[in-house]
């Protein structure tokens, strides 16, 4: 139990990164089957899986030869940045500044785009297979890094891997069967909480690669998530005043033109 407990955050935070990135994935994929045939779309999924596979099969045992203090400042510097993207995209979104992310909007906008574009008679789609592939690839990417940077410093890489697979599958199943976007996925409390959890990490990382005694160690994670939620609370609270404001000015001033 006590393992467990230990490796969940990095369980955690390498299923929700994944699950929204598998999402994106899926609906391009499923958007390029739908027009231009479930040929392009499997092979180029697959063939984008395989091209990471390959990388991380390359790169990957690179990584241990990194000295771990500088491994864990620098993994926790990118991944403080990278975290704190999707939080300040989620509170935006939260407070109404931004839109919320449609999936069912962006697999209308891919099939469209798809299918002004002819569809060749014979052979391959070139077209379908490269938008399925460069799909896979760059949102494959997003997920090695996620796994790589929860997983690799603590020494909890097969947790953290664990967490993306159960992602993965419980995504593509889904989307097969429903043949559909998975619009229901409240994707931006998933991006919320993956921002809380990859931001948390970063701090922790970038503590420990510059030699800070965390108190509680690995616990003092979920000290980090609680104060980050607080303030982003506190954020979403300041934004959508803000939001408030400006719509009553706007509304002022067409009042006095008019």
């Amino acid at each position: 139990m006590g393992t467990l407990l230990h490796y969940a955050p990095a369980i955690l935070a390498a299923f929700l990164g994944s699950l929204v990135e598998f999402v994106e994935v899926l609906t391009i994929v499923l958007a390029v089957g739908v027009t231009r045939g479930w040929r392009p779309a499997l092979t180029g999924l697959v063939a984008g899986t395989l091209v990471l596979t390959l990388l991380v099969a390359i790169f990957g045992p690179a990584i241990q030869l990194v000295p771990i203090r500088s491994l864990q400042l620098v993994v926790g510097i990118l991944l403080l940045l990278f975290g704190l993207r999707w939080l300040r995209k989620a509170i935006l979104r939260s407070a109404g500044v931004i839109s919320l992310h449609d999936e069912d909007a962006a697999f209308a906008r891919e099939t469209g785009a798809l299918r002004v574009q002819s569809v060749t008679a014979n052979g391959l789609d070139w077209l379908g297979f490269a938008t399925s592939f460069k799909a896979t690839l760059l949102e494959g990417l997003e997920v090695v890094f996620i796994v790589v940077a929860v997983g690799a410093t603590g020494g909890a890489l097969v947790p953290a891997t664990f967490g993306a697979f159960i992602a993965g599958i419980l995504a593509l199943a889904a989307g097969f069967v429903l043949r559909k976007p998975l619009s229901r996925v409240p994707e931006n409390a998933l991006k919320f909480a993956v921002g809380l959890l990859l931001s948390s990490f970063g701090m922790f990382w970038v503590g420990e690669g510059a030699g800070y005694e965390w108190p509680g160690k690995d616990w003092s994670i979920i000290g980090l998530c609680a104060i980050l939620l607080l303030v982003s609370f506190i954020a979403v609270r300041l934004a959508r005043d803000n939001q408030e404001r400006a719509r009553k000015l706007e509304r002022t001033l067409d009042a006095a033109k008019v």
